[in-house]
């Protein structure tokens, strides 16, 4: 029934769209503004109705932008155009916060997904644009210029992250990783050395093209959901490795002052091949198989609890009660299994190296962490003790299966408030830790495993392991990760180093040496 009712939208806004694309062509006096109108009539909502619901407000919100950018053809007043560009652009708003809210019901993962999310975002900044251009704003460039910047946002913006996030759902490798932040990138850096430098205009189109060439190849090599599907992606994707080129001539104009390239055949081959190959074709192409998003659903136990921790109570032995509900502890030393059933007979002495990039910022959170009493790691490098306690909590007031928080000191000051739990999934234990933050909380996902007498704790194992934000009912998955390795390096004593990263980029690494007391 739901499909029928999607078919029945997609033929109902495909016949409207051209249409009302016909009305405005006759009632054009420039042909080439048709570029942009073919994308606000026809490109967009049907993509659009590919990621939205079928829900009676979104389609009322598709039918409404559609409306608005025909009547802009008839309404002969500038005050009438202003009104109606005004709706496109709230309509486009509501398009990115859509968008936005995609990205935060999952965070930083799945790179097809997120394309997706920032085409959606960048779709408003194409209706400023051309809210700027319908109202004559003075935006400090020509309005010729105010209406290209428009259209790129619609097409280089909108539908090719859009197309990149559809295809990546298909296709997943280490160049489709890579290129992706490229494309994403791609055109606010354009538009802003358009506006400001014309050597980072050229620079940046030079890793346009790296990146596009790329996923013309990755489109050669990947199998497609239809045979009729392939044929139309790959012919659009080609196109792109066209129209680059004649934007790789136009910056170098631009920067060195080679081969001239007028504004005028720009608009004539390099938006002309956009606008019908790879905007036509490739919305074809999606709309006749659309993929299916490959996003997992997090179904693990979040702890409820936010901000200052409550409901702590007596005293709690170890971290975990039996350390080979997640590992085979029989290829481990007895004194990591003994560490982490038994936590409260240990010393822990550490010592926490901020990077050099990150110390700027580990000083400013500095600030507020000693404030919050959490995540509140020295800034000297000096091996100091941590002093802890470990306390049963609420399983009430948490939600999870026999919380337990450890509570680690440097003095006076709290390091550390970590509510400890665990959860199965697909077989496998994971270790389920809380950091209580104000109104939110972050959670690690660790996933264990014994290799060669050492205990690794990661968060970029399998499943459900990350670093996630919790706030709301909303569960973000944050760019963070952390890799923990235990080691027996002298018998009862241990050695743990604890390195994370931010954007796979290393900024803290911690030492441990725990003795036994």
């Amino acid at each position: 029934m739901k499909v029928n009712l999607r078919s029945r939208l997609f033929s109902s806004i495909t016949i409207a769209g051209v249409f009302f694309f016909i009305v405005s062509s006759i009632l054009t006096s420039e042909p080439y503004l048709l570029m942009l109108t073919a994308a606000q009539l026809i490109f967009v909502p049907l993509m659009l109705q590919l990621l939205l619901e079928t829900k009676k407000k979104h389609i009322i919100f598709n039918w409404i932008a559609m409306l608005s950018i025909l009547l802009l053809q008839v309404v002969p007043s500038s005050t009438g155009q202003m009104v109606l560009a005004f709706i496109y652009m709230i309509l486009t708003f509501f398009v990115a916060c859509y968008g936005l809210k995609r990205f935060f019901q999952r965070g930083f993962t799945n790179w097809a997904e997120i394309s997706i999310d920032i085409g959606m975002m960048y779709l408003f900044v194409g209706g400023l644009w051309f809210f700027a251009y319908i109202a004559g704003i003075d935006t400090g460039f020509s309005p010729l210029i105010s209406w290209l910047t428009a259209i790129h946002f619609h097409y280089s913006a909108f539908l090719l992250p859009i197309s990149l996030g559809f295809f990546g759902r298909l296709h997943d490798s280490t160049w489709y990783r890579l290129i992706v932040p490229i494309i994403l990138a791609g055109p606010m850096l354009v538009a802003i050395g358009i506006s400001f430098s014309p050597l980072l205009e050229f620079i940046s189109v030079l890793l346009y093209i790296f990146a596009i060439y790329t996923l013309i190849v990755l489109a050669y090599r990947t199998r497609f959901l239809s045979y009729l599907q392939t044929i139309l992606i790959r012919l659009s994707f080609s196109a792109l490795g066209i129209t680059i080129l004649f934007s790789l001539l136009y910056a170098t104009n631009n920067s060195f002052g080679l081969w001239f390239v007028s504004i005028d055949f720009m608009l004539k081959f390099h938006g002309l091949f956009n606008c019908l190959i790879f905007g036509m074709l490739g919305v074809l192409g999606w709309v006749l198989v659309p993929p299916k998003t490959k996003q997992d659903v997090w179904n693990f136990p979040v702890s409820r609890i936010r901000g200052a921790l409550k409901g702590a109570g007596k005293q709690h032995p170890g971290l975990v009660d039996e350390l080979s509900d997640f590992v085979d502890i029989k290829t481990l030393p007895k004194t990591i299994v003994h560490f982490y059933e038994n936590t409260d007979q240990y010393r822990l002495f550490a010592s926490v190296k901020w990077a050099t990039w990150f110390k700027p910022f580990a000083v400013c959170y500095k600030l507020i962490s000693t404030k919050l009493q959490q995540l509140n790691l020295p800034i000297s490098s000096k091996r100091t003790e941590m002093t802890y306690k470990i306390r049963a909590v609420d399983q009430t007031l948490d939600g999870r299966g026999n919380p337990r928080a450890w509570i680690r000191q440097v003095k006076e000051n709290t390091v550390f408030v970590a509510i400890y739990s665990q959860h199965k999934t697909e077989g496998r234990t994971y270790m389920n830790i809380a950091l209580p933050l104000p109104y939110s909380s972050m959670i690690g996902i660790l996933q264990l495993d014994a290799i060669d007498g050492s205990l690794i704790l990661s968060s970029e194992g399998e499943s459900d392991s990350g670093i996630y934000l919790a706030a709301g009912k909303a569960l973000f998955k944050l760019p963070l990760s952390e890799h923990f390795l235990i080691n027996e390096t002298i018998a009862g004593i241990l050695t743990a180093h604890h390195k994370m990263r931010i954007f796979g980029i290393p900024f803290l690494h911690i030492d441990y040496t725990i003795n036994q007391k």
